[in-house]
């Protein structure tokens, strides 16, 4: 019974996690198409309303299709209670989680990860604080960008 759940369950889940990442490109390049300046000036009006809900939706949908139920306890903080939220060790797929059930905020991520095909359109829609790892002064740069963005009132998504 188990290996004909697996040789069922499998497949499907794999072509529904693929055709959710797809929509989720698509939604993504949408938002950012012909947006000036991507991480330079924030999303605002239609583009972040759609970044917020369809990502965030999408997000959540990946992540039951793929077993995970997450259910959240007490209540998120919002942007202007707290600008900058800070999730630990963040060295696996859990801060997707995390993203998704808080609006889909902006985090720090490696530049390399803007080029990935599918996943850079993604992240970039995301507006990631970019932390190059062969320049010198990135430490501050990335500093000094979370602070800009942490004092902005509003105007950043929140980073993570």
């Amino acid at each position: 019974q188990t290996v004909l759940q697996g040789i069922i369950l499998l497949p499907l889940r794999a072509i529904f996690i693929a055709f959710i990442l797809l929509l989720a490109w698509l939604f993504a390049s949408i938002a950012t198409f012909r947006h000036p300046g991507i991480g330079s000036v924030p999303l605002k009006g239609w583009r972040r309303r759609m970044i917020k809900t369809t990502l965030s939706c999408l997000t959540r949908t990946l992540f039951f299709i793929m077993g995970f139920q997450v259910k959240v306890k007490g209540k998120i903080a919002s942007l202007l209670e707290a600008p900058i939220f800070v999730a630990a060790p963040h060295s696996s797929f859990f801060d997707a989680i995390i993203s998704a059930l808080t609006g889909m905020p902006s985090m720090v991520s490696r530049a390399e990860n803007l080029s990935t095909p599918v996943f850079g359109t993604i992240l970039r829609s995301l507006q990631p604080v970019s932390v190059s790892r062969q320049d010198p002064d990135s430490r501050k740069n990335t500093v000094t960008e979370i602070t800009k963005r942490a004092l902005s009132r509003g105007q950043w998504p929140q980073v993570i």
